[in-house]
């Protein structure tokens, strides 16, 4: 992996939400019911859906590793957006301010994964089962919406550092 950095643009306020998320997500994975929450399950996808005891069984051996790994990304992700935490709003022109959130190379693809993490589990709160589910009515769709555009500039980048290297 590259150590070339990725800069992304946020407002101090998505910088704040996004950190909002994040320790909403460390709650939810590295809480005692984790492995009976449907959301989380949709992170840990069953391997052999035609067979439910293997299926079962691969879950019990790896499941809480993949769980592990994904609270590991999201804290690292998190610590990635320390430029934003603690931000005093002083007011909408203060909060739309932007400031960079840069991202050594080597976390670009913790980022990728957490955000699909955040979208996943957003998702399944929220019953986004297909593309065509949507409620413009809903601001978590909002919410759901802007981390597909955060994440689609983050696979840009990291399709153009691929393309450099």
């Amino acid at each position: 992996m590259s150590e070339h950095t990725v800069v992304l643009p946020l407002a101090v306020i998505e910088g704040q939400h996004l950190i909002a998320l994040l320790d909403e997500f460390l709650l939810l994975a590295e809480s005692p019911t984790r492995d009976a929450d449907a959301a989380l399950q949709r992170l840990t996808p069953n391997a052999y859906p035609d067979d439910e005891a293997a299926s079962q069984e691969y879950s019990a051996l790896t499941r809480g590793d993949l769980l592990d790994r994904r609270v590991e990304e999201a804290a690292l992700v998190r610590a990635d957006l320390a430029a934003f935490d603690g931000e005093d709003d002083h007011g909408r022109e203060d909060a739309m301010r932007p400031r960079d959130a840069v991202i050594p190379g080597d976390h670009l693809d913790a980022w990728l994964r957490t955000i699909t993490a955040l979208r996943l589990v957003l998702a399944s709160r929220i019953g986004i089962e297909t593309a065509d589910t949507h409620d413009p009515d809903d601001p978590r769709y909002g919410v759901y919406d802007w981390l597909g555009y955060r994440l689609e500039g983050l696979i840009q980048a990291a399709d153009e550092r691929d393309a450099r290297f």
